[in-house]
């Protein structure tokens, strides 16, 4: 009572008034403190500590959604401090439980189990039919067995036999950090005689809950009083911006409008990431202010939707990564939390990537090769894919190289140009020819147009998932950039201040010296002299790639440039005087992904020692392609590219990385988490074959036979033919079945439409 005393005015005060006054202060000294917090620290969260991580069903991106084995992997993968997230349920007999919603059919077995006891009822004012929770006692539930609730995601894990748990389940097997109940349908309960709030006040005696999340303003207003000082923290929960609340009946989207009255029974907020970064037509737009918004009213932002194996905007790449970070470390807000069906790549961005900035200093040494540019965002070996992999940090770029008919090298994916460009949708679409010692169908080769010709072609973007999965490349890119002769390719990496060396793809250059009399060989050599490569003015480093042994042993003959032998087949071991073959005519090697960790039905198996084996003797390895899809990962990797890269550079030890999306391969050099003396688990590598571990046996893949040992006899072959005289070329439209054109070239042996069709019909798959 000091201060009343020393400020007699304060006596007229109705105590009410005092009290208002009172608790204005102490917000306006809170304030104050965590402003002067806020500024200290680089996160821009409401508190000034680093977002949280939320576990949604815990890790629900690999196990079935809540249960024990995937809330337990959660410890095993993210953060330390990691929130456990749990959709609470009530059972007939009012028990709560953990299950990702109150229809059971998508998430369970319960169809099977019961097979007659599906139920209609209003559900949000719709009528919905289903098999509800609230029609089984826990007892009816102890039979039902959790299974993948997205059906895009693997089965193997279905029949495992997971029971559902209930909240005291979870909290006495688990040693909860922090615990977040999410009540989805109180209201509905409600109608059913039974309540939430009833649950929540006595399970709370034993349970702690950190947080508790709903999309009634009801549920917080009934509820709120009954929590004494120290209950969780109260969130509400926004749904899409047109859904209805049913409490208030207005829209989300009016709701959002007024966090002020939110502020009223809540202490933060939890939003679909889309009400942060909008998104129209898969591309995302300028930001909102939601968060500013937000953190000015008090409130803590959590946003949700994260998940590795979703369809994400084209500005992320398909990197998970990319997409966490833009929500936490973009130089304007960061939400607070994060809730994720994969929190061990949230854990990571935040942990292991935030504020890196621009200069941040490389942790590890390898290489990263971009293949072709950065060819998973724009058309591979145009001036854009190879200006954007030298901008995202790769350390060499690659130019597959073809040869035109008048003899002039450029940089493209495929000799057969309807793979990568617009060619039979062009002019030149009567070239198509079949060359069986190239692909079995028609094509129309590089060899068959001059350069001027090929000049005027629009590139295309590679899609290698759009048939199987309907995954496609950065649309509005598809047909961006130039294609680059290998003139203007290495004068762009001369001219580069960051680039460490150029790879030289070189394929076909028998065929093309015997059969169309052009030596790419020797087109390259006289391109590196002419760039200034090889009397030392540039420092760069020149890398020839092939997989014939001929084709390197003519370059060790005629130059000092670094050779790269390519294994193109899948392979489990090498035999050592393989190696020493290999050795005499290569300074390196590259191998592919299942090479150093074959899979079975797209889980990891086990590693070779292939990489050890090779590195002993003196050999670099370089393992492609890494792509940011999440398709072309095993499940091992959780979908996240970055754990592909770190399994291969940390835990198999390869000296680099080709890859498609160069930026993914480069930030990963610079995180943090790589230098700590003890590494968080989730920049550990995985251990190889381990998911298969916990697979029940009737769901584990057949058994494949292992893939061939690499001998002497795959790599010994004769030296290149000699360069055939040249007829003159001529361009002048297709020729009858079975003859020569004057350069030797094969025409097409089945009918010219034919052929073309079958061409573009290869490309609009490739589109």
């Amino acid at each position: 009572m000091t201060y009343m005393r020393d400020h007699p005015a304060m006596h007229g005060l109705q105590p009410s008034k005092f009290l208002l006054l009172a608790l204005l202060l102490i917000q306006l000294l809170l304030s104050t403190q965590l402003v002067a917090q806020r500024s200290k620290s680089p996160w821009q969260t409401l508190s000034g500590d680093a977002p949280r991580i939320i576990a949604r069903g815990g890790f629900s991106g690999l196990l079935p959604d809540s249960s024990l084995d995937a809330y337990s992997f959660v410890g095993q993968t993210s953060v330390p401090d990691a929130v456990l997230w749990c959709d609470l349920q009530l059972t007939k007999d009012a028990i709560g439980i953990c299950f990702p919603d109150v229809k059971m059919m998508n998430a369970s077995n319960i169809q099977v189990v019961y097979p007659k006891r599906k139920n209609s009822y209003l559900l949000n004012g719709v009528p919905t039919q289903d098999w509800f929770t609230i029609d089984f006692t826990l007892k009816d539930l102890k039979s039902v067995f959790l299974i993948r609730g997205i059906m895009s995601r693997s089965d193997a894990f279905d029949g495992n036999g997971y029971t559902i748990s209930t909240v005291q389940d979870i909290a006495t097997q688990l040693k909860l950090q922090s615990f977040w109940l999410n009540v989805q349908h109180d209201a509905f309960y409600a109608q059913h005689n039974l309540s939430i709030s009833s649950f929540l006040l006595s399970a709370t005696k034993t349970v702690t809950v950190n947080y508790l999340s709903s999309p009634e303003v009801n549920f917080f207003r009934n509820i709120g009083s009954r929590f004494g000082r120290k209950g969780p923290k109260f969130v509400f929960r926004f749904l899409e911006k047109d859904d209805v609340e049913v409490s208030t009946n207005q829209t989300y989207g009016s709701l959002a409008g007024n966090l002020t009255f939110i502020k009223t029974f809540a202490s933060g907020i939890l939003v679909p990431k889309s009400y942060i970064w909008p998104v129209e037509s898969q591309y995302l737009l300028p930001h909102t202010s939601v968060v500013q918004d937000a953190h000015k009213a008090g409130l803590e932002v959590y946003a949700s939707g994260f998940a590795n194996d979703f369809d994400i905007a084209y500005n992320y790449s398909f990197d998970p990564l990319a997409e966490y970070l833009s929500f936490v470390d973009n130089g304007d807000f960061s939400v607070d939390g994060l809730v994720s069906d994969f929190p061990l790549t949230a854990s990571s961005a935040v942990d292991c990537f935030s504020h890196l900035g621009t200069n941040a200093s490389t942790q590890v040494d390898f290489l990263v090769i971009s293949k072709n540019g950065a060819s998973g965002d724009y058309p591979g070996c145009t001036d854009l894919a190879y200006s954007k992999a030298i901008k995202d940090g790769a350390d060499v770029i690659n130019c597959s190289l073809q040869m035109s008919s008048d003899g002039i090298p450029f940089c493209l994916s495929s000799i057969d140009l309807g793979e990568s460009t617009n060619v039979v949708q062009s002019p030149f679409r009567n070239r198509s020819a079949t060359v069986p010692e190239l692909k079995s169908l028609a094509g129309i080769y590089s060899f068959s147009l001059a350069w001027s010709e090929i000049q005027t072609l629009r590139p295309a973007i590679e899609n290698p998932y759009n048939k199987d999965f309907n995954l496609f490349r950065n649309p509005r890119e598809r047909s961006s950039g130039k294609l680059v002769s290998l003139s203007d390719f290495l004068n762009l990496a001369k001219n580069s201040s960051t680039l460490v060396g150029v790879l030289i793809s070189v394929e076909n250059a028998s065929y093309l010296r015997e059969k169309q009399g052009l030596d790419a060989v020797k087109a390259i050599l006289d391109s590196l002299t002419e760039a200034g490569y090889s009397n030392k003015t540039t420092t760069t480093r020149v890398m020839i790639q092939s997989t014939n042994s001929s084709v390197l042993v003519d370059f060790k003959k005629q130059s000092r440039y670094e050779t790269v032998y390519k294994v193109e087949e899948a392979i489990s071991d090498i035999l050592d005087s393989a190696i020493e073959d290999i050795k005499k005519f290569a300074d390196a090697v590259v191998i592919g992904k299942t090479s150093v960790f074959p899979s079975s039905a797209s889980f990891t198996t086990g590693q070779t020692n292939l990489v050890e084996r090779l590195q002993k003797l003196k050999l670099p390895v370089y393992v492609e392609v890494f792509r940011n899809e999440f398709v072309s990962q095993p499940y091992d990797f959780f979908s996240d590219a970055t754990v592909e890269i770190n399994s291969h550079v940390t835990g198999a030890g390869v000296n680099g990385a080709i890859t498609e999306f160069p930026l993914t391969a480069a930030r990963y050099k610079r995180n943090t988490c790589l230098t700590r003396k003890d590494p968080p688990p989730y920049m550990i590598p995985v251990q190889p074959g381990g998911l298969l571990t916990i697979v029940s046996p009737a769901s584990l893949p057949p058994a494949e036979a292992p893939n061939p040992v690499f001998t002497d006899a795959d790599v010994i072959e004769p030296p290149l033919p000699p360069v055939t005289a040249r007829a003159p070329t001529t361009t002048t439209g297709p020729q009858t079945t079975g003859e020569k054109a004057p350069n030797g070239q094969t025409r097409v042996t089945l009918s010219l439409l034919l052929s073309a069709l079958a061409t573009l019909l290869a490309s609009l798959l490739l589109m």
